[in-house]
């Protein structure tokens, strides 16, 4: 699915700014503008946008013809690895601007080895736009084609979420789970994971970004999972926490209170309130019962095409939420060397509140 009409925006605001051409080298936004979907990694991939002219995408070889599969209506030209990538961008742009005065980069993403290498090849070229912040923009509010994706890819999530379930037991290993949710998706027909299944058993997962691990999982303990997959380049992201055997009272209620700021986050979302507040909801319920300085982390990130873009749902962010925007709600308590606790979903916000991505069971399970 390429976002024509996206790049025609993009026109429309360099036209606006009296700026020439936007480079684009970011595959993340590539691929939303395009439909093609490639991590370039040491290679050169760009998309240029011109603000009067018709854009073309520039390529390695060895790339054109899945994107040629990917309906991609306009030109497309490519390097071998033998030569100059950025001197044949040059080259390509010249022949359609003979003496470009300004041109818009993603500056979130460019390197600085690459930037030196389009500034020597455009000495007279202005590069201080950054068109970052007008991309968020053109993604942050989902359509409704976008919205059944992500739900499609919820639902995923939730049938990977049941055979985490069916296999945790005692002295099963985190790699083991993961291992058993990439093959019961891969059985299913569901080729991506949007990451790597986070698994962590007990106090491993007072790590929030850790790493699934060969700890074996014991009797009494609660267990973290956190897991994502892919539909048609749109992705989901959700965070359940069970317990194996029987859990204390304490554990019980770290969820229960992690549960209640979920909740509460949820029942809040609507169009008009702000990021900022959305976060204070649920860090004041954590706070009340005495665990705030226990969730480290911002209360939710956007989501999309990518696990993390924007918006951002943190207490720095005054962002107002307004209908189809999408993003996670994810508290957590960490305490460490005893327990993790985490519980996700992501949302879109609807005209008078919003609906889960995901629908899994937040009742605290005991295997």
């Amino acid at each position: 699915m390429n976002n024509i009409s996206k790049i025609q925006s993009i026109a429309k605001w360099l036209s606006q700014k009296n700026i020439d051409i936007a480079f684009i080298n970011n595959f993340n936004t590539i691929k939303y503008l395009t439909g093609f979907n490639s991590d370039p990694i040491e290679r050169v991939l760009a998309l240029i946008i011109f603000k009067d002219k018709e854009p073309f995408i520039f390529c390695p070889s060895l790339e054109v013809e899945a994107i040629k599969e990917n309906n991609w209506p306009y030109e497309i030209y490519s390097y071998m690895d033998d030569e100059d990538p950025y001197k044949l961008i040059a080259n390509t742009i010249y022949k359609n601007i003979s003496n470009p005065q300004k041109i818009a980069i993603e500056a979130k993403n460019l390197t600085v080895f690459k930037l030196k290498k389009l500034t020597n090849l455009f000495p007279n070229t202005n590069f201080s736009t950054y068109i970052d912040d007008y991309i968020d923009q053109l993604r942050v509010i989902k359509s409704e084609q976008e919205i059944e994706l992500l739900l499609k890819a919820g639902k995923d999530a939730d049938f990977a979420f049941q055979t985490a379930f069916n296999k945790i037991h005692e002295g099963v290993t985190e790699q083991q789970i993961s291992t058993e949710i990439d093959y019961s998706l891969k059985k299913k027909g569901i080729m991506h994971t949007s990451f790597d299944p986070l698994i962590q058993f007990g106090k491993h997962a007072a790590e929030p970004h850790g790493e699934t691990s060969d700890i074996k999982a014991t009797k009494n303990e609660l267990i973290l999972i956190d897991l994502g997959t892919v539909y048609n380049n749109y992705i989901s992201d959700a965070t359940r926490t069970v317990a194996l055997g029987k859990i204390t009272d304490r554990q019980k209620d770290i969820y229960n209170i992690c549960l209640e700021a979920n909740l509460e986050a949820i029942n809040a979302i609507k169009p008009g309130i702000s990021a900022k507040e959305l976060d204070g909801i649920a860090r004041n319920i954590i706070t009340k019962y005495g665990y705030g300085d226990y969730f480290i982390h911002r209360l939710g990130h956007g989501i999309g095409q990518s696990e993390h873009e924007y918006p951002d749902i943190s207490q720095s962010s005054n962002i107002i939420l307004k209908k189809g925007m999408c993003f996670s709600i994810e508290p957590g308590i960490y305490i460490p060397n005893e327990l993790g606790v985490r519980i996700e979903d992501c949302v879109y916000v609807t005209k008078n509140g919003c609906k889960t991505f995901t629908n899994t069971t937040k009742k605290l399970l005991q295997l």
